[in-house]
């Protein structure tokens, strides 16, 4: 049968080549089922709700601040080793449409742990808003990805192996998510030592957590704990700051009689 021969566009060739740099990745995937039904209720209690998306950016950043394995990357030059990053870099994943085709590109914030949730969302917003060439992450990426193949593997695996540069150019850790279309992705890829995503939210505050690893970087008794500590920090840090109350209300509000299904 013959069909057609398809160009691929230059957000197509980005997405290809940051495939070949994760497949050969040794990636486990820890869950976790969580009652988030704290976070849940004070999200409600807002007259403008922040997005799912940025409250679980701000609370895996500060796991991230906590737990100093993710804020590590395995790189292979000068030799292979793990290399620390005082803070962390988020790399969110947005879908775009960029010349009549919808694409996936990614921005980065800085040190998300240091921002608020108001910065994260107005962050997150502009990424998703504002025009491709005008966001720096994007018009950069898509300038490279009209390079020759062989300079941007060069560029790439540069990029992802020299420690000093890793975390400027693509993050410590990854976030992409789409259960607000009513689906999961259960194996995705990515270069970076983690990926986090989450299921649907049920009305009841329960949510499935997943976190992707980099096996080299760290083991799996290591991220189970650490999504114990997340669940704590959303229904603690999290939903603290953002009904503004202090410590002990925000305890309080934790230990309030949950909803039942």
């Amino acid at each position: 049968m013959r069909g057609r021969a398809i160009t691929l566009s230059a957000p197509r060739r980005l997405v290809c080549d940051l495939m070949r740099f994760s497949i050969g990745i040794p990636r486990v995937t820890v869950q976790r089922e969580m009652n988030l039904d704290a976070l849940r209720r004070a999200r409600l209690a807002q007259p403008n709700r922040p997005s799912w998306t940025v409250l679980f950016l701000k609370g895996y950043a500060l796991l991230c601040q906590e737990v100093p394995e993710f804020r590590r990357a395995y790189v292979k030059f000068p030799r292979p080793q793990l290399y620390e990053y005082p803070e962390s870099v988020a790399s969110v994943a947005h879908e775009r449409e960029y010349e009549g085709e919808r694409v996936v590109l990614l921005s980065k914030i800085k040190a998300p742990e240091h921002r608020s949730i108001a910065e994260l969302a107005a962050h997150i917003e502009a990424a998703r808003t504002r025009p491709i060439g005008e966001v720096k992450e994007f018009k950069r990426a898509l300038k490279i990805a009209r390079a020759p193949g062989p300079l941007r593997w060069l560029l790439m695996w540069l990029g992802l192996n020299l420690g000093s540069r890793r975390a400027h150019y693509f993050g410590t850790f990854q976030f992409s998510v789409y259960s607000g279309l009513g689906a999961e992705s259960l194996n995705p890829l990515t270069p970076l030592t983690t990926l986090l995503n989450y299921g649907h939210i049920a009305e009841d505050g329960t949510v499935t957590v997943r976190i992707h690893y980099d096996h080299r970087v760290m083991d799996g008794a290591n991220v189970a704990r650490a999504l114990e500590r997340f669940e704590a920090i959303l229904n603690g840090e999290v939903a603290m700051e953002l009904s503004g109350h202090g410590h002990g209300d925000a305890a309080e509000a934790a230990a309030l009689p949950r909803k039942t299904s």
